[in-house]
This record gives structure tokens, sequence and C-alpha cells, in this order.
């Protein structure tokens, strides 16, 4: 089912007449937005990723979708500029192909640059990993915006997988073949639940699908692989006691994975996406704790730990951040010929 959603910006959409396109592609949904220069979100469309059927049976419901967002603009007087895409990986992020990411088996060894392009031609496509685009969205827009001259920042996409943008010296930092940040498959404990194909990795403890993994081997006559997400957490949102059992022990895994972050990059802050702007210190204190526990002293205070200062926003305006970290696409939205 797809949902269309017509953001009411106190009629300050009229000054956007450029504007870019960026879809969230997660392995739950997909959010299609449309977005201006300054962060702002004008409209989106979401609708279900469908993540474990095959990419090319559910391509054309997100081109219609990125249709009637167009149209939808261009009714009120937009151009779209640009689309801008945040995607989990493993990928390529130049090539713009897609690998193997864990939380999307239908869409592995996709070009989806190649077949977006060749479905909006007119189009400037830009890939960015979702951990990538989360720390620029938070670094322009979020917690960066409240930290005049931030540096150093770690973001973790905490959804349905886990993986972490960073920023170091100011920039982004992608690694020698774009693989940097994937520390979903870190293990944390020899034993443990089975994710990202390695047992006892953190993305089996600390994201969505680790909570599920986590809640059927501690409580198994309750919940089991097949428990939806939003069901667990909707119970440890209302306290219910097993399910805070299963947030505690996230937690604390959460807090190991932490503590080598702060150790390894020394960041001035962390911030978590999606689940810890739900669970807040449901899940956060016990990762703090451990923190507190682990962590070099001197990296550890030098580090804030905070849930998404965009926070249920933060994947619409990640979406964008592909795109409006190009030097030719920001031109293009300010009016400038070149």
């Amino acid at each position: 089912m797809i949902s269309f959603e017509q953001v009411d910006m106190n009629a300050s959409t009229a000054t956007h007449a450029r504007t870019v396109a960026g879809l969230d592609v997660g392995g739950t949904k997909t959010a299609c937005v449309e977005g201006a220069l300054d962060g702002t979100i004008l409209q989106r469309v979401e609708l279900a990723t469908r993540a474990s059927e095959p990419f090319a049976w559910t391509f054309p419901e997100i081109v219609d979708s990125l249709k009637q967002l167009f149209n939808t603009a261009s009714l009120a007087g937009r151009t779209v500029v640009a689309l801008s895409v945040s995607v989990g990986g493993p990928l390529k992020i130049e090539e713009g192909i897609l690998l193997d990411p864990p939380h999307l088996p239908g869409w592995h060894h996709v070009n989806l640059k190649e077949v977006l392009q060749g479905a909006f031609p007119d189009l400037s496509i830009y890939i960015e990993h979702d951990g990538n685009a989360g720390a620029l969205a938070e670094l322009h827009f979020g917690v960066g915006a409240q930290k005049p001259g931030l540096q150093h920042l770690i973001f973790l996409t905490f959804g349905t997988g886990i993986g972490a943008g960073m920023i170091v010296n100011g920039q982004i930092l992608h690694g020698a073949s774009d693989t940097a940040g994937e520390i979903g498959h870190w293990r944390l404990a020899e034993d443990g639940p089975l994710a990202y194909g390695k047992r006892g990795s953190w993305e089996s403890f600390a994201s969505g699908s680790g909570l599920v993994h986590l809640a059927t081997q501690m409580f198994p006559k309750r919940w089991n692989r097949e428990t939806p997400i939003r069901e667990l957490v909707d119970l440890m949102v209302g306290f219910d006691p097993e399910a805070m059992q299963v947030a505690t022990v996230a937690g604390e895994y959460l807090g190991r994975g932490l503590a080598l972050l702060i150790d390894a990059f020394n960041p001035q802050v962390i911030v978590l996406g999606s689940l810890a702007c739900v669970l807040q210190e449901r899940i956060l204190a016990p990762a703090r704790q451990v923190v507190a526990e682990e962590a070099l002293p001197q990296a550890r205070e030098a580090c804030e730990i905070v849930p998404s200062v965009l926070g249920s926003t933060i994947g619409d305006v990640a979406a964008l951040m592909g795109a409006l970290t190009q030097p030719s696409v920001r031109a293009a939205l300010q009016g400038v010929t070149r």
C-alpha cells in the first residue's frame, strides 16, 4: 500500500522553485520525498519495500511513486533537478551498485543508479550509503546546526539493520572500497543470535531485526523469528516487563559496540536514528552504562550519545543528502548557471 503526504510548511514551499527528490530505502519501507536546499521536506510518498521479493517486481511501484511526486511538484510550480538515494550497503557508491545488503535480499547485485537513470533520463542520480547520508543530514541540519564547528560525528542507522556513517575532520569517510561504517557484522559475542551471516554480530543484538532475534532467543514461547519488529517495539514503549528485558540486553550490546567506536574514532557525538528516537532511554541508558565501563575515559568524556535531532524526519532528510552535498546541485537549486 502507498500512502501520500503533502507536508504543510506554513506556505513557505512557494519559495522553493527548484527541488531535489529523494529515496530512503529501508528493509521495511521506502519513502519517496521532495525536499529543498535547506532540508525542508515538501512532500512524501511511502510504500512497503517488500525486501525479499525480486527487485524487478517492486521497482515499477517505486517509479510510479516518484512520478506521482514529480507531478505534484510540477502542479505546485516546482522543478525537480536531481534524484538522490539513501540505501544500506554494502554497495559501490559512485557506480550506484548494491552488492549484498542483508536487509534487502531481493536487491542483491542491482545497479540502482543505472535503472533509475533509465527511468528518469533527464535527472542526475546520486547514491549514498544510508549511514553516510544520515551522518551528513545530522551534520548539516541536525545536531551540527546546534553545535557549530562540529568535526567528528558518527551516525548509526539503528533501523531494521545497523550501519554507521562517520564524519572525520568534517568529511564523510567512505573508505577504500566504500565499506567504511559496515559495523553490523562486528562480532560482539562468541554465541548469540544469528544475523548478518555471523552469530553474535552487533546487528544480531542491536537492530530492529536483532531485537526480534534476541527476543526469540530469550523468550521462545512468546516470540519467534516472524514477530513484527513494530510489535516488539510497541511493547517496549509500553514498558512490558519481558520486552524491557530484551531492550536492556540489546542496550548493553549496543553499548559494547559504541565503546569500540568511541575508542577507535574519538567522536564528539554519536547520533542514533530510528529506534533510538522511539525507545529513547529504554535502550540508551544501558548502552551508556556499558560505555562508561568500557570506553577509554578521555575519549568517553569527549563524546555525547544522543538520539537523532532530526527525529522521525531523519530518513527523509538523509534521502536528499547524496544530491545536496554536490556543488552542481546546490548551484542549480540556487538558480546559479555555469
